[in-house]
C-alpha cells in the first residue's frame, strides 16, 4: 500500500521538504511505495524578503516569484487548490476544487497572513512592505517624499522576519543621508514592549544605533488606532503620534482552517517545539512560522525544520524510531543601512551576538538572497 505525504503550503519550508523527499525517498519514490504531494493554493512561490528592498528601487516585484512546477522536483505531485478543511480523525483533506484526499502523513506549512484591519484605520493610513502591493506603494510614496515626519510602527507581533522593522528605520536613515535629505526627515520607531526588539540580545545592540543616528523611539507602545486624515497613529497606553508617512508592521495570523482542525489558536499550530509534530494530532507537522515554537518567523527557521521533518518521515516510512530533532538553530543577516549589514545565529540555548556591520556582509545578504531559488530547488 502507498503511504501518501501531504505537504500543505508551498512557500520556502514546504518546496524545500517536498524537495528533500524526493531526494531521501528516492528508492520508495520510484518503486510507487511513497507518494508525496504539496498542495498550495497558487502556482507561484513568493521569497517575501524582496519586499524590503522594493522601496528603495534595489528589487522588483517580479524577483520575489516563481512558479513552483520549477522549483519542486518531478517526481513531488504538485496541486494547485486550496485547503478548506482538515480532519485529523479520517485523516482527511477537502479543498475549494475537486475531490477530498486521504492521507498517512501530514505536514502544514500555511505561513503567515497579514490582517492590518484589527487596527482602526491601519489598512487606510499606513503602509507595509510585507506584501508586494504594499512594497510598491511605498515605493511611489518614498519618491516624493523630501521632508516630513516618518513613523514606523511594529503593530503586531509576532510576525515575518522580526529584524526587518530594525533594518527598514536603518535602511531608510543613511537612504536619505545618501541623498542629503536626513535632516529634514524625522524618523520615529514604535516597539510594543519596553525595549526595540523581542529579543532582548538583539535589542541592546540595535538600540545604541539608533540613539546614534537620531532615529527616535517609542517603545511599550501598543497602536491602536490610526486617524488617516488627522495623520496620527495612537497607542493603547495613550501616547498619540502624528506622520506624514505611516509605515507599519500589521498584526499577522495563521490560517483560519488550523483552528477549526483544533490544532492551536490564531493559526499556529502547536507543537513539540524538537520534533515539530503537533500536539492535537497524530502524524501531523508543522514548520515554519506555522509551528508554535518560539523561536523567530524567519526563513532559515522553515529550511532547517524542513530537514528534521523529512529525516523523521523517511524514519518512519522505512520502519526506523524517529530520532532527528530541531535544536532552534536561527540565523539571519541584518541590513544596517543601504550598504552594510550584521548576522547573528542562535539557537534554543545559545543567544543571539550580532556581528560588527560590515559592508562584507551586506554583500553575503544579497549574494544569498539572489542564490534562495537553489535553496529552494535543493541545490544548496
Amino acid at each position: 500500500m502507498t503511504e501518501r505525504i501531504v505537504i500543505v503550503g508551498g512557500g520556502t519550508g514546504g518546496s524545500v521538504l517536498a524537495n528533500d523527499l524526493a531526494d531521501r525517498l528516492e528508492p520508495e519514490l520510484d518503486a510507487g511505495d511513497v507518494e508525496v504531494i504539496l498542495v498550495n493554493d497558487g502556482p507561484e512561490q513568493v521569497y517575501k524578503p524582496v519586499w524590503l528592498y522594493v522601496p528603495f528601487g534595489q528589487r522588483e516585484p517580479a524577483d520575489g516569484r516563481r512558479r513552483l512546477d520549477e522549483l519542486v522536483d518531478d517526481a513531488v505531485d504538485l496541486r494547485i487548490d486550496r485547503v478548506s478543511d482538515v480532519d485529523t480523525d479520517a485523516k482527511r483533506l477537502r479543498f475549494d476544487d475537486g475531490p477530498s484526499m486521504e492521507y498517512d502523513y501530514l505536514v502544514l506549512a500555511t505561513g503567515s497572513t497579514l490582517e492590518p484591519e484589527r487596527i482602526p484605520g491601519l489598512a487606510e493610513g499606513g503602509h507595509d512592505y510585507y506584501s508586494e502591493s504594499g512594497a510598491t506603494e511605498l515605493r511611489d510614496e518614498l519618491l516624493s517624499f523630501t521632508e516630513g515626519e516618518i513613523v514606523l510602527s511594529v503593530v503586531g507581533t509576532p510576525h515575518m522576519c522580526p529584524a526587518a522593522p530594525l533594518e527598514f528605520v536603518f535602511m531608510i536613515d543613511d537612504w536619505f543621508r545618501k541623498r542629503g535629505l536626513r535632516e529634514d526627515v524625522e524618523v520615529t520607531y514604535t516597539y510594543p514592549i519596553q525595549r526595540v526588539h523581542g529579543n532582548p540580545h538583539i535589542a541592546e545592540w540595535a538600540r545604541p544605533i539608533m540613539d546614534e543616528r537620531g532615529i527616535d523611539v517609542e517603545t511599550f507602545f501598543n497602536a491602536e488606532s490610526v486617524d488617516p486624515d488627522a495623520g496620527t497613529i495612537t497607542s493603547m497606553e495613550g501616547t498619540e503620534l502624528g506622520y506624514d508617512l505611516l509605515v507599519s508592521i500589521p498584526p499577522h495570523a495563521g490560517v483560519d482552517l488550523i483552528e477549526e482542525a483544533g490544532l492551536g489558536d490564531d493559526g499556529w499550530v502547536d507543537v513539540n517545539k524538537h520534533t515539530l509534530e503537533a500536539e492535537a494530532a497524530d502524524d501531523v507537522y508543522a514548520l515554519g512560522d506555522t509551528a508554535a515554537t518560539g523561536v523567530p518567523n524567519a526563513g532559515s527557521v522553515a529550511h532547517y525544520q524542513a530537514g528534521v521533518v523529512g529525516e523523521r518521515l523517511a524514519s518512519d516510512d522505512r520502519g526506523r524510531p524517529a530520532t532527528a530533532t530541531y535544536d532552534g538553530k536561527t540565523l539571519c543577516f541584518i541590513e544596517t543601512g543601504m550598504d552594510a549589514a550584521s548576522f547573528v545565529e542562535f539557537d534554543y540555548e545559545n543567544p543571539p551576538s550580532p556581528a560588527p556591520p560590515s559592508q562584507k556582509l551586506h554583500w553575503s545578504k544579497l549574494a544569498y538572497n539572489e542564490s534562495y531559488w537553489l535553496t529552494a530547488r535543493g541545490l544548496l
